[in-house]
């Protein structure tokens, strides 16, 4: 899915995965810097948590967001493809200025809404100003091609990465999450050998990027994000290598970027945070 065409003298919204595991108890920067984006005390957060199968986790976010200031916070719990044909819960998604989608199974997210006129609303949301945001599993299916499972470990090799077909808000990003949590590199490199244009974003735990209309990312939260550009990319193995054998990759960059770093996706520049 591509990201749905912006109208004149309209911006995008920002769009913000988050690495999994971001603060609620605390400070909650992630979660506070996003409702502040969306409106502050007068935002609408649309809570989508159809990746998890934990039946309290639209209300759970519902409180935070709440306690968080926000005017109005509202779980939509899609479970089924047909909970997509709901006036009512479209309603409140088309009213929404910000959108989050909660962690958990991203293929749960992309099976239940992938093509319905709940996705097409996000896109579209997302095209006039809406911000929209999502923690792992929501994280993950934000962009056009969303890594839908694969192994652990810092070697990329065949098949480690299984891709799928997420929201579309860009197709600049694959996404990845837990990331050092959960040793993911092999994956991310292995998910960018099938596609060099893009580039791969790997979040760590309680760590988000805000990337803005113009292109920026903007980097938050206690852990950093590892951005792999392969758009300089000399040689790959990954058409002549078997199933589980390491894939070689050469000429990749790869950028560490804390709290306060920056990367531009259209020039491809990394910049480290300011100056404490």
């Amino acid at each position: 899915m591509s990201p749905a065409r912006v109208e004149k003298d309209h911006k995008r919204g920002y769009i913000v995965p988050v690495g999994g595991a971001e603060d609620k108890e605390g400070p909650a920067g992630i979660l506070r810097r996003f409702l502040e984006l969306s409106g502050g005390k007068k935002a609408r957060i649309a809570i989508v948590p159809t990746a998890s199968s934990l039946a309290d986790t639209g209300k759970r976010y519902e409180r935070l967001f709440s306690s968080l200031g926000a005017h109005d916070a509202t779980a939509l719990p899609y479970s089924e493809r047909r909970d997509a044909e709901r006036d009512d819960w479209l309603e409140t998604l088309e009213g929404a200025t910000g959108i989050f989608l909660t962690g958990g199974n991203q293929l749960r997210i992309s099976t239940v809404l992938g093509g319905t006129r709940v996705a097409k609303a996000i896109r579209r949301a997302n095209a006039r100003g809406v911000h929209v945001g999502g923690t792992s599993a929501g994280a993950a299916i934000l962009s056009e091609h969303m890594i839908a499972m694969g192994a652990e470990g810092p070697t990329p090799k065949a098949g480690m990465a299984t891709l799928a077909p997420g929201l579309g808000l860009t197709n600049r990003l694959v996404i990845d999450q837990h990331f050092r949590q959960r040793d993911r590199l092999g994956r991310l490199l292995t998910a960018l050998a099938y596609n060099p244009f893009a580039v791969g974003i790997g979040l760590d735990e309680d760590t988000a990027a805000f990337l803005g209309p113009d292109d920026t990312i903007e980097v938050l939260g206690a852990g950093a994000i590892t951005v792999v550009d392969a758009a300089s990319l000399e040689h790959s193995s990954i058409a002549e290598a078997n199933l589980g054998q390491p894939v070689c990759l050469t000429n990749i960059r790869i950028h560490v970027l804390t709290s306060g770093g920056r990367y531009d996706l259209s020039k491809r520049e990394a910049f480290a945070p300011p100056p404490r």
